[in-house]
């Protein structure tokens, strides 16, 4: 305890918490993954405090876990024995708003959906919004490169990062890239940090970039299929007639079902699946009804075009609601798989497959005009971990998807949960690499130690 005491005294006063009640709510993320035993907590507010914890936790040999708003579904943010947890989310100024540029300034701990509020105030909007844009900050959409429901027209996070702020594990000061829209000097080490999912160094400040925001409100569209594949091949026809979705969301039976029985949404028997999307176009009806026709060609039963803003917002409120129905159910071990949108009739159908075969139940949303599914193994609460047919399932259905030209994760990250297959879709070439990289940035290996590019070999889940 006396280099934690040493940190106390650095900071000013109330920075350091200690307390293990209050460690313990700062030391999870929302998995089920259970934290170690951390020493403390800085809680801090200024670019200061954040070099000052470096530096201590550099001389001491501390490791460090940063954080944000804690929504995180990949264990990135889970704290382990003997590490300070460093949280972000008191640093939460919007330094800059320049509507000429099109750009702003902000700290890691903005709350996302603040961020697009206050760009609409001047006619413009912040385009990454991820379905936990109302309580997830801006650092955390940094660390894992989060995506969104819009994403399918205008990118993820990187898409939208112009430079950093960033603190070194040693304590010095770096900032990357620049507040133009275009820039090639150098290595692009603005887009390495983005997704490092704090291993490289910790965000302090962020120069984003803002977009023009729609004039008009998006014409919205709700589509219901007798079949997930059906719904599938929709999405694929839809993109493939390149109608630009501003959002594009796929729902499955049982993810209404846990609506159903939550909100009463007057589920119909033989609706196996609906679709979601919006445009937001200068000819966004022209646009919706196209998406229409195309979903009546490919199989829907029923395809309604809202007739209010206020409608829309129901639909897609709903849509990002999806998480916390399934909550209601039990433990959900959630994951992000991502496919070519070619090949998404054919991952939704093996996800199918895969729940059937191992008797685990599996609810699938996904952000499908971009491929990325999310598929959400629910299992009984009060255990340390998942129960063998889930991984076994979970296995199958990476491996899946690696198969069809995919990735592990498309927005969640790796954090703790990926770490076990990780392996299968880096190689050693690009793992050697990546670790040779980190090594640069973090050569006492302090931040975020187990994380992201750290392949678990043992075959089984480890607490961090």
């Amino acid at each position: 305890m006396r280099s934690i005491d040493a940190l106390v005294s650095s900071l000013p006063e109330a920075r350091v918490v200690t307390d293990p009640d209050v460690i313990d709510s700062y030391a999870r993320d929302r998995t089920f993954v259970e934290p170690g035993k951390p020493l403390g907590v800085v809680l801090a507010t200024s670019r200061d405090d954040v070099v000052t914890t470096m530096k201590w936790a550099t001389e001491h040999r501390v490791p460090v876990v940063p954080r944000g708003g804690g929504t995180g579904l990949a264990g990135a943010s889970v704290a382990g024995d003997g590490s300070v947890i460093l949280s972000l989310a008191r640093m939460n100024a919007i330094r800059e708003l320049s509507p000429a540029d099109e750009i702003a300034v902000v700290e890691p701990g903005v709350i996302t959906a603040d961020l697009d509020k206050a760009a609409r105030a001047h006619g413009l909007m912040y385009a990454p919004d991820p379905s936990s844009y109302e309580i997830s900050t801006i650092g955390g959409n940094l660390a894992t490169n989060a995506g969104g429901l819009r994403c399918v027209k205008y990118g993820v996070t990187r898409d939208s990062a112009l430079g950093l702020e960033v603190v070194l594990a040693d304590g010095r000061v770096m900032d990357t890239g620049r507040r133009t829209m275009k820039g090639v000097t150098g290595y692009d080490l603005t887009g390495l940090f983005v997704g490092s999912e704090g291993t490289l160094g910790v965000i302090t400040a962020a120069t984003v970039r803002l977009r023009r925001a729609p004039a008009a409100p998006p014409a919205t569209f709700a589509a219901e299929f007798g079949s997930l594949r059906d719904a599938g091949a929709a999405v694929s026809a839809i993109m493939a007639a390149g109608c630009q979705p501003s959002l594009m969301e796929l729902l499955d039976r049982a993810t209404l079902e846990a609506f159903d029985d939550w909100r009463n949404i007057g589920l119909e028997p033989a609706t196996q699946a609906m679709l979601i999307g919006q445009s937001d176009a200068t000819d966004s009806q022209a646009a919706v009804e196209r998406m229409e026709r195309l979903c009546m060609e490919n199989g829907a039963s029923f395809v309604a075009v809202s007739s209010s803003p206020q409608e829309a917002e129901e639909l897609i409120a709903l849509r990002r609601l999806a998480y916390q129905a399934k909550e209601r159910l039990g433990a959900c071990l959630v994951e992000d798989v991502c496919v070519p949108r070619s090949v998404l009739p054919d991952m939704i159908t093996a996800i199918e497959a895969t729940a059937a075969r191992h008797d685990v139940k599996i609810c699938t949303v996904a952000h499908a005009g971009d491929g990325n599914l999310h598929p959400v193994f629910i299992f009984d609460r009060g255990t340390a971990e998942p129960p063998a047919e889930v991984w076994a399932a979970a296995d199958e259905i990476f491996t899946h998807a690696l198969e069809l030209g995919g990735t592990l994760t498309g927005e969640h990250g790796v954090g703790l949960l990926k770490r076990r297959w990780l392996a299968l879709e880096s190689g050693p070439v690009v793992t050697e690499i990546q670790q040779g990289i980190k090594a640069v940035f973090d050569p006492l290996g302090i931040l975020n130690p187990g994380k992201a590019i750290w392949p678990d070999t043992s075959g089984t889940l480890t607490n961090p």
